[in-house]
């Protein structure tokens, strides 16, 4: 039996069926396979985090880190203690005391706002000129300028409570001089940045600055030290040293120095103290004088050391070593007569006069009276090669060689140089160049019996070696002859202290100027010894132009070596040697223990 045929539409309502039944079937496998490419999609992602994790973490940790520290690690410069500066009795003449700098990195600071006006309040400078400097800096593309330095500490946390990007700060050191003026001289100063520039401050800087340290820290993006990693080296504080000066004895030979300046109008003074046994330099002071610690109104003519960088013609103080040599060679002895009659003499083209006809002398008296004819006629008597000879030995023309910086070396011209007018002039001073650290040097010799001692600045606590120069017979004979100008009958009477036997000799010199002399420009000196019968200190007192009518050596500078001399012998408890002398006032002068 045949089957019957399906009607049309049913094959076709079949057909409809069988493709959507295709198309699901189709459908759901598109689906499953972009799903196992999501899936399998996060998982390469997650395998490949996970590997870079590993790879940051472990593998490559030690390079990264590396990049980090050279981003973030510094190394920084630990600032050393300068050592102290004191005086022979441990007085503090210069220490370093902390201070905080504000420096700024220029890209990292905002110029648009005001908010670097408080820092500018806080560090005095003006809001206009900060935002210029850091600007300029910015444009040089500077990582480092200071914007103020040697602040008081208690403002670092006023600064950091600013938190404005790209300003720190930084600790540093600042010298300060107690005695100010008073040993700004001998002491000097330093620079902004610790190092000595003038006097005992340069001399000794490689000793007094010690080492700078090193440090490894961290620092954030502001450049702000967030923690010290590792400590490279620590900082190595300068020695403390101590000089020979007497701090007392500074201040009462700066004192009567500003005396005598006022007192005679003069242009300055300077006054050297000298140990004579050990060449120790007790007091050296200069008037007028500055304030290392503060320098906006200096005067650059005061900063100049005048016992160590200025020569001076000695005038008559000279007058003691031409005797001396005279008597050491045997050409000249004092019971020599010598005839200064009329009171002048002509020696070439040159007269040479004394201030009145003191007709016959011996060499004492030469010396007592001051007289240039008799001195002059000693000078003569004395072979010039052999004159020379002994003026180099007792130290002029040469560096007392303290080391001091920018001492200067004392002019004495070779004999080979000398005709008869120079040979005469030199007996009195003129033709010769000293500093007054050189003439105190120099007069040492007759306190130390012919020995002629170095001269230092730091206290002398080892043996001290000199050589001799004279014998310890003429240095006597020449010390006692020195006594006696400093008597009613010398030129010395003002420098005289009570209770103590004192020799010196004055000196009243006419200043040299383009190549000739001043008429009305003088230097008047002293240099003396105490006590003479016992020599320990030895004094030179210089006053440049004094113009208040007086101007001669005993009269304007032996003042200056009596009133220092007085209060030294007594602070340094050196017993009297003259008590029976009219002026001797025991009972209202004592003497004062010293406590070393």
């Amino acid at each position: 039996m045949k089957k019957a045929k399906k009607p049309a539409k049913e094959i076709a309502i079949k057909a409809k069926f069988s493709d959507a039944s295709a198309s699901v079937v189709a459908g759901k496998q598109i689906s499953s396979w972009r799903y196992f490419l999501l899936v399998f999609s996060m998982l390469a992602v997650a395998v490949f985090l996970s590997y870079r994790a590993l790879d940051i973490q472990v593998l490559d940790n030690d390079f990264l880190q590396n990049q980090g520290q050279a981003r973030h690690l510094r190394t920084i410069s630990l600032p050393a203690h300068r050592g102290m500066l004191l005086d022979r009795n441990g007085e503090v003449l210069a220490l370093s005391s902390p201070v905080v700098s504000v420096w700024a990195n220029p890209a990292a600071v905002p110029l648009e706002d005001d908010s670097l006006k408080p820092l500018a309040e806080l560090i005095g400078k003006p809001l206009k000129g900060l935002k210029q400097q850091i600007s300029q800096m910015k444009t040089k593309n500077k990582e480092f300028v200071y914007l103020k330095r040697r602040l008081n500490p208690s403002l670092e946390a006023q600064v950091k409570a600013l938190d404005i990007p790209g300003i720190l700060t930084l600790r540093e050191f600042k010298r300060y001089y107690p005695a100010a003026e008073v040993t700004a001289h001998v002491v000097g100063l330093n620079n902004i940045d610790e190092q000595g520039i003038e006097g005992f401050e340069l001399q000794a800087n490689d000793r007094l600055q010690g080492r700078p340290g090193k440090d490894r820290v961290l620092q954030d993006r502001r450049l702000v030290v967030v923690d010290s990693v590792d400590l490279l080296e620590a900082p190595h504080p300068g020695q403390d040293l101590t000089l020979s000066i007497d701090k007392r004895l500074q201040y009462i030979a700066y004192r009567e120095l500003q005396k005598v300046v006022k007192l005679h109008n003069a242009k300055s003074a300077t006054l050297v103290l000298l140990d004579a046994r050990s060449g120790e330099v007790l007091a050296l002071a200069n008037a007028p004088s500055f304030n290392p610690n503060n320098l906006s109104n200096l005067d650059p003519e005061h900063l100049r050391n005048r016992a160590m960088t200025d020569l001076i013609e000695p005038g008559s103080t000279i007058k003691p070593f031409i005797v001396a040599t005279g008597l050491e060679t045997k050409q000249v002895s004092n019971s020599m007569p010598v005839n200064t009659s009329p009171g002048y003499m002509r020696v070439g083209d040159a007269t040479i006069k004394d201030i009145k006809d003191f007709g016959e002398l011996d060499l004492t008296t030469i010396l007592q009276k001051s007289s240039n004819v008799g001195i002059t006629k000693v000078a003569m008597n004395i072979p010039r090669e052999v004159l020379w000879e002994k003026l180099s030995d007792m130290g002029f023309g040469e560096s007392t060689k303290s080391g001091f910086p920018g001492e200067v070396v004392g002019y004495l011209p070779f004999f080979g140089e000398w005709n008869r007018v120079a040979q005469a002039t030199l007996s009195y001073g003129y033709g010769i160049s000293v500093t007054p650290l050189q003439l105190a040097q120099a007069y040492a010799v007759f306190a130390n019996g012919g020995l002629l001692t170095p001269v230092t600045l730091t206290k002398n606590n080892g043996i001290v070696r000199g050589k001799r120069v004279l014998s310890t017979e003429v240095s006597q004979q020449v010390l006692a002859m020195l006594e006696t100008v400093v008597s009613r009958e010398g030129t010395a009477w003002q420098a005289r202290v009570p209770g103590y036997r004192v020799a010196g000799k004055t000196g009243t010199v006419k200043k040299a100027i383009n190549g000739g002399y001043a008429e009305k420009d003088y230097l008047a000196l002293f240099a003396g010894i105490a006590p003479a019968s016992d020599p320990r200190l030895v004094a030179v007192v210089v006053v440049d132009e004094p113009s208040n009518k007086q101007y001669y050596g005993g009269t304007v500078a032996a003042p200056v070596f009596a009133n220092v001399m007085s209060e030294a012998l007594r602070l340094l408890n050196i017993a009297p040697d003259d008590i029976n002398s009219d002026n001797v006032r025991l009972a209202a002068a004592p003497a004062i223990e010293v406590i070393q």
